[in-house]
């Protein structure tokens, strides 16, 4: 708007003020009301005063009333050594505003005292995801081109009459004081007292830096992108400030590039610096009482950094992987359980020693070509295994027993997961935020699920191995429409379960091998395929071969192994989402059969092994009675 911050005192004021109350209760939105309140004294009061007169007088009172409110806003936020610096900042800013100082140099205090505000209270200004403007674009044409235009001049149909008017999002002297920070922040916080509304309610977080991200494009130049530029200078600089401290033909490729972010390269250092960087952030929150902040930042920080390079790291030492994620879970469980906070801060320190032998061992941000390829081969034939085990065995037992017809439920199951797998990444990866807790919260779920379904298979073929049960079996069931669905949607969660988690991993693998490296990543992947082909083979093939109670004991066996295993998967899976806790003990551990030294894990297999004595024991007793009883 050509006067999109211009708000009317008398209703702006009441807002603002109960907003610095508001503030007392929750610092991180105290903090974000205040940036936003910077950023509109750094983007409006330089066309406000000139050479020490006043060229908009309401304009200009309104200026008065924001610095006052601002000042209320950060005498209300928490106690940190920095606030005092804060206070008497806005002070000296209030002081340079009564005495009508050039607006450049107002400007430029206000987003120095923002940047210190930022880190101050933890305030991210830069995007966990890289923006995409393509997909902002329609969210412009959806909720802003009605008053703002198609084209971003302000001259939509419903802007008419407006006051304040919307604004011109092409005025790229504006939009120049403005950050890509500060777009997405008015879009979050909206501007009371104008039609400008919060977005918040309507739009996930990714999608209003999207929306930030096409708006920027307005004002971009018509000229070659450059080196890419780190994706934090390009969300809380503004193209002024890169001006003053980079000149006039830079500022034009900061332009385009924060209207076209590039892809940020998410090698081994920088997951784990992001690792790193969170859970400073986790205990700052912890230090300051917001234990559930802190436990919240802990997880993500796991999630969103350690674990994506967890199979490149197995490929070098298994056992600083293993170490490393235990100091991480050690710390989460010191917060969960509301530890001193100096025990807190020992716990972190070691974590934060294993995090860097880990990145020692990881080297520079990419991948040779060696761990590309054994990091891709490991990724699907440890995900695949467990599923192509319960496929080879399902349809092994199929066909074994005359049944090829069901066998087509199967292929469904397994065909219908692959479709759902890829389509639940398309909608994380570009309609809904996918968040790594939310990603092992799906995996520990199904893998649970899964326990429970290959526990019933396994004890349904042991009751049906003698040729005689089966033969009375076919005669009743004929393995009807009901036992088809049970083996599709156990080939379905089989393969589900495991899908997600691999493209996730192949895409993080992919940016963190390079363009050199991906080659070797698919050549990876090419032979795990044939690996789990080839086993898929043997099974079937051999399972031919033998008589058909043996082949059902061994299948059955083999089932009830992968539901202890599944068992163990599964709650570590929800662990590592944060939804359950650790419990450390003193046992061994063997990733691959989902056994971890730790209480609940280890507890869900006993569970699942309980389950398997009850159920084979009353199959036992079942054949034992039956066998006990006079022939007719």
């Amino acid at each position: 708007m050509s006067s999109l911050f211009r708000i009317k005192h008398w209703l702006l004021l009441p807002v603002l003020a109960l907003c610095s109350l508001a503030a007392l209760a929750e610092p991180a939105d105290g903090a974000a009301q205040a940036l936003h309140l910077l950023s509109y004294l750094g983007a409006d009061y330089p066309a406000t005063v000139a050479n020490g007169q006043v060229i908009d007088a309401g304009e200009y009172r309104e200026q008065l009333e924001f610095i006052e409110v601002l000042q209320g806003l950060v005498v209300a936020l928490p106690a940190r050594p920095e606030r005092a610096q804060l206070s008497a900042g806005v002070a000296n800013l209030r002081q340079a505003i009564e005495q009508k100082t050039d607006g450049a140099q107002v400007g430029g205090e206000a987003r120095q005292l923002a940047a210190v505000l930022a880190k101050a209270y933890g305030v991210s200004q830069t995007p966990a995801i890289t923006p995409d403007p393509s997909r902002g674009e329609p969210l412009f044409t959806q909720h802003c081109s009605v008053c703002h235009g198609a084209s971003g001049a302000g001259d939509g149909p419903a802007g008419i009459g407006l006051e304040p008017p919307p604004a011109n999002l092409r005025d790229q002297a504006r939009l120049d004081r403005l950050s890509l920070y500060d777009l997405y922040n008015t879009l979050t916080l909206g501007i009371e007292g104008t039609d400008m509304v919060s977005f918040a309610d309507q739009l996930d977080e990714r999608q209003r830096w999207d929306l930030a991200s096409y708006i920027a494009g307005f004002t971009a130049p018509a000229v070659e992108p450059g080196a890419a530029l780190p994706l934090a200078t390009l969300a809380d600089q503004s193209p002024a400030e890169y001006a003053a401290a980079n000149g006039d033909a830079a500022a034009a490729i900061f332009r385009v590039q924060r209207a076209h972010p590039p892809a940020q390269q998410r090698g081994p250092q920088q997951l784990i610096a992001h690792t790193r960087e969170t859970l400073e952030k986790s205990l700052s929150a912890y230090r300051s009482g917001d234990h559930e902040q802190a436990y919240d930042l802990s997880v993500g920080a796991y999630l969103e950094g350690f674990e994506l390079v967890e199979s490149a790291l197995d490929n070098l030492d298994s056992e600083q992987r293993k170490a490393t994620e235990k100091a991480l879970m050690a710390y989460r469980q010191s917060l969960q359980d509301g530890l001193p906070v100096e025990q807190a801060e020992q716990r972190l320190e070691l974590a934060k020693a294993e995090l860097a032998k880990s990145a020692a061992l990881l080297g520079g941000d990419g991948l040779s070509d060696s761990l590309s390829f054994f990091s891709s081969l490991l990724i699907l034939l440890r995900e695949g295994l467990e599923a192509i085990l319960v496929l080879a065995a399902i349809l092994a037992f199929l066909r074994n027993t005359g049944q090829e017809k069901a066998t087509r439920s199967v292929h469904v199951g397994w065909g219908l997961a692959i479709l759902a797998g890829v389509a639940t990444w398309a909608l994380a990866a570009y309609l809904i935020d996918v968040s790594g807790a939310q990603r092992e919260l799906l995996e520990g779920v199904t893998a649970l699920f899964a326990s429970v379904m290959v526990l019933w298979l396994g004890v349904w073929m042991h009751d049906r191995r003698h040729a005689a049960a089966w033969q009375d079996y076919i005669k009743s069931s004929l393995v009807s429409g009901g036992g088809r669905f049970g083996f599709a949607a156990l080939a379905f969660f089989s393969v589900y379960r495991e899908l997600f988690e691999v493209i996730l991993f192949y895409e993080t693998l992919w940016l963190q091998a390079g363009p050199q490296g991906h080659g070797m990543v698919l050549a990876g992947a090419a032979t795990a395929l044939v690996l789990l082909l080839g086993l898929a083979w043997v099974i079937l093939r051999g399972s031919r071969k033998l008589p058909l109670a043996t082949f059902f004991g061994l299948n059955a066996v083999l089932l009830c192994v992968l539901s202890v295993v599944f068992a163990g998967h599964g709650i570590a899976a929800l662990q590592e989402a944060g939804v359950l806790g650790t419990r450390p003990v003193a046992f061994f551990e063997f990733d691959w059969l989902g056994i971890h030294p730790d209480a609940y894990t280890l507890g869900a297999q006993a569970l699942a092994l309980l389950g398997i004595v009850l159920l084979y024991g009353r199959s036992w007793l079942g054949e034992r009675r039956r066998r006990n009883l006079p022939a007719n």
